[in-house]
């Protein structure tokens, strides 16, 4: 028989024909050493030859088609693109430090507010052939991120939505440890009432925020009043109506962590309405640290989410997959910082007390 020629008869006991790496396989030698042999190249052992040539008479030889070309580019996902925030832009930032090191074009794409990418542009998403996707804040189903496995399309998550499979690389904060560091410094100020105004609780970041506030209180041995503990969402609009609920109890807060940036711009307003200030009558913290924070006054502490180091890390840790590096961890966590400004004091006639 002549090597070169490109199928051979299929086995009546086996109809579908064999794939250069399944005889590989079976011949326990390398693909590449198959690849010559089915191409009529000379630089294989007779021994090897004979045993190649065997096997594709047996089983016959199916030639696997190319997949489509990927476009040069990094799409990145984001659930909704809101510039007001900056929470986006600093992620864009991130990214777009190392695809223009690797010449990579960038295209930015929103899921119009939702967390999960629908059918319709999910299909546009394949049709684009992108190098690889980075999803921020959003993600895919099990059957989409298959179909991406099965394209070679390698797909990070950065600020997942919730607790990411091993197969998919991730990048996030320190969600826990910020809600925690944030009720502390309350707590050392000298608060006891302290409310939280949390996230949704399907998200992994808001219930890490909340658990990390709960962990705080519980290590000062101080009680949770369960009507200090509101919210289901990161709006603003609900920022100020949970903080106006809060503040019109009968004993209110001293002090309120916001889950993130927005609901304390939120508590702001509502203080404000109430004739109230902050801090001189309820503290604030928030959680981001977006670049709103430094513009009111006063000048809003919070915890930093680093999101741009995110972004640069989401970004080169695909790019690395799409040339067949693996991460040296597939979930990496950075951590965050509280950054203390003029929105939270010590309760009215309390001094600073040390948290152990």
């Amino acid at each position: 028989m002549t090597a070169s020629r490109e199928s051979f008869p299929s086995s009546p006991e086996r109809p579908e024909p064999l794939t250069i790496a399944e005889i590989a396989e079976r011949a326990a030698v390398s693909v590449s050493t198959v690849s010559k042999v089915v191409n009529g190249r000379a630089e294989v052992s007779p021994g090897t030859r004979t045993a190649v040539e065997r096997i594709i008479e047996e089983y016959g030889y199916r030639r696997q088609r190319r997949p489509a070309s990927r476009s040069a580019m990094i799409e990145l996902v984001f659930h909704e693109l809101e510039p007001a925030s900056g929470y986006a832009m600093e992620i864009i930032s991130g990214v777009e430090q190392v695809t223009r090191r690797h010449r990579l074009s960038l295209v930015l794409s929103q899921l119009q507010g939702r967390q999960v990418a629908d059918p319709a542009w999910f299909e546009g998403l394949l049709h684009r052939r992108p190098s690889g996707v980075i999803a921020v804040f959003s993600g895919f189903t099990a059957a989409q991120t298959e179909q991406l496995r099965k394209r070679e399309i390698p797909l990070v998550l950065v600020d997942p939505t919730g607790e990411p499979s091993h197969e998919v690389p991730s990048v996030g904060a320190g969600n826990w440890s910020g809600g925690l560091t944030a009720t502390r410094h309350l707590l050392e100020l000298g608060h006891r009432r302290i409310a939280i105004i949390a996230g949704p609780p399907h998200l992994l970041s808001a219930r890490a925020r909340l658990d990390g506030y709960r962990a705080a209180m519980d290590q000062a041995g101080v009680p949770v009043d369960p009507r200090l503990v509101r919210g289901d969402s990161f709006l603003f609009e609900d920022g100020v109506e949970h903080a106006l609920a809060l503040l019109t109890l009968p004993e209110p807060p001293t002090a309120i962590f916001a889950s993130n940036d927005g609901l304390a711009m939120g508590i702001y307003q509502a203080a404000a309405r109430m004739g109230m200030r902050v801090p001189g009558d309820v503290s604030v913290v928030g959680f981001d640290d977006l670049t709103p924070a430094q513009w009111v006054s006063p000048p809003l502490t919070t915890v930093r989410q680093p999101l741009r180091d995110m972004g640069m890390a989401g970004a080169s840790m695909v790019v690395g997959l799409t040339n067949g590096e693996s991460p040296v961890q597939n979930r990496l966590i950075l951590s965050t910082e509280l950054i203390v400004r003029g929105s939270s004091t010590a309760p009215a006639g309390r001094r600073p007390v040390p948290v152990r």
